[in-house]
């Protein structure tokens, strides 16, 4: 009959191999699934503008501080207040702090964790005297990264930290641009404001030579009804005009951290509209695309999902893990310098997942797919800043046409209204024709003014589009390294 003690002994040894087997099997089954890209979504990036002017020079020229190229000391200083107290500026500094932050925490997650404690008892039992007991100790645990978990949650938070950056200079340019813009518009605005009032004056003239030329009795009250017909509508542009100028002054007041009515004093006195100089050379697309926070954006999301990936497969792997502690132990303060009272303890563990009904592996296709959904968010983001920018050389193009159109047509307009208004006073023309080359005349000016208007905004959105001279923070190898990746994802 066997040894029983001899079955207890083989018993272990038997289950031995069998244990082994199971880890072997266990590992084989966290082995990693995911078959992680290495570039960024392939995208046919043009070779140049399809509207670029035929006699810009080649090369690029610097967009940094773009809107001093309007020569108007205001805008700029607008634009320099709105950059330091805008709102939405310091929201997306204070994102960019948080993001930095939590990378720290993420880089802490490398290192051992150490703590101390501190304790004092006092215990009696049943009639036995009182009795003290006083601990002291360190304790460390660290988590071995030997699959990289740790590393990609680090380096997810790096990434994070550079969208961060990047999505404050896309704030910052768009904040910009909308400075610009209400600027225009304000100025816009009060040169239609002195078109319609020197009409309007004009206008005024006419009514009143109608009322002489009816008291004489060489007219009748239809022509007089006419010409003040013809005042009140221009009047009454009036304070359509003056309300687009409040309410711009209104937007730049807030868009520079300041109360609604802060900027009136400032912006009251009528000046003409701003226009750049017209010595942009244009930057080729793949140039562009690299001067653009929100490419740059979502090139870093990319970055961070995919690192998010490799995070949760890691995660599916065994976990190592080693700690320990040391630590006096007496019956009295003054005792925890005796040496027979230090206590220690070293302890090392791993963990893996045996069976989590699929969550891991399934934790791990739910960041694919968040780096499929920013992949195309990348895509997405780069086809519309080309588009961007063909819209704004599109617009520019044509608007600088029709401003030189425009301004032939009212300079016609207004020669014939005081041809008309002579030939009126001595009787040789009716007061219809009058009145027709008066209201030519106003609409001719109003759309030189809007025209121009306009072509500066397009200027304005051209530089946006351009990538408005943000340049990517940090040091010159990190923006090469990542103007770099961004060029070789284009190719």
């Amino acid at each position: 009959m066997p040894d029983p003690h001899h079955r207890k002994a083989a018993a272990p040894r038997l289950c031995r191999p069998l244990v082994a087997a199971g880890l072997v099997l266990g590992l084989c089954g966290c082995a990693s699934v995911v078959q992680q890209p290495a570039t960024l979504p392939a995208i046919a990036v043009p070779a140049a503008w399809t509207v670029a002017d035929a006699a810009a020079p080649a090369g690029s020229s610097s967009l940094a501080q773009w809107w001093t190229r309007f020569d108007d000391p205001l805008l700029a200083s607008l634009v320099t207040q709105a950059l330091q107290t805008n709102t939405s500026v310091a929201n997306a500094q204070a994102a960019l702090r948080q993001a930095r932050a939590l990378r720290d925490v993420s880089a802490a997650g490398l290192y051992p964790a150490v703590g101390g404690s501190a304790s004092a008892q006092r215990s009696r039992s049943g009639g036995n005297p009182a009795g003290n007991s006083v601990r002291a100790a360190l304790d460390a645990d660290w988590e071995l990264d030997v699959f990289g978990a740790n590393q990609s949650a680090l380096d997810a938070s790096e990434a994070a930290v550079l969208a961060s950056a990047a999505k404050l200079g896309d704030v910052q340019v768009a904040v910009t641009a909308e400075v610009a813009l209400a600027y225009i518009t304000l100025r816009s605005a009060q040169s239609l404001l002195t078109i319609a009032s020197d009409n309007l004056a004009l206008q005024q003239e006419t009514l009143q030579l109608t009322q002489w030329r009816m008291q004489a009795g060489l007219v009748t009250s239809l022509e007089t009804e006419q010409a003040r017909g013809a005042v009140e509508q221009t009047r009454a542009q009036l304070p359509l005009l003056q309300t687009s100028i409040r309410q711009s002054g209104h937007a730049l007041s807030v868009l520079t951290g300041q109360p609604p009515t802060a900027l009136s004093s400032v912006l009251a006195e009528p000046r003409p509209v701003p226009q750049p100089a017209g010595d942009l050379a244009l930057a080729i697309p793949a140039e562009t695309l690299r001067q653009r926070a929100d490419v740059r954006a979502a090139e870093q999301q990319v970055a961070a999902a995919l690192a998010r990936v490799a995070q949760a497969d890691a995660a599916r792997l065994p976990n190592f893990r080693l700690s320990g502690s040391i630590g006096l132990a007496a019956l009295t303060l003054g005792a925890l310098t005796n040496g027979t009272s230090v206590l220690s303890a070293l302890a090392a563990s791993v963990t893996m997942p045996v069976f989590d009904a699929g969550a891991g592996l399934a934790q791990v296709r739910a960041q694919q797919a968040a780096l499929d959904q920013a992949g195309l968010a990348y895509q997405a983001t780069v086809l519309a800043a080309l588009k961007e920018v063909e819209d704004a050389l599109v617009a520019l193009r044509g608007d600088r046409e029709r401003v030189a159109r425009l301004q032939q047509a009212a300079e016609a307009a207004t020669n014939a209204a005081l041809l008309a208004r002579q030939r009126y006073a001595g009787g040789m023309v009716d007061f219809q024709t009058v009145v027709d080359t008066q209201r030519s005349q106003l609409t001719a000016q109003e759309s030189v003014a809007a025209a121009s208007a306009n072509l500066s905004a397009d200027h304005v959105r051209l530089y946006k589009a351009l990538g408005g001279g943000w340049r990517p923070e940090g040091s010159d190898a990190i923006g090469a390294a990542s103007a770099e990746s961004i060029g070789n994802s284009h190719q």
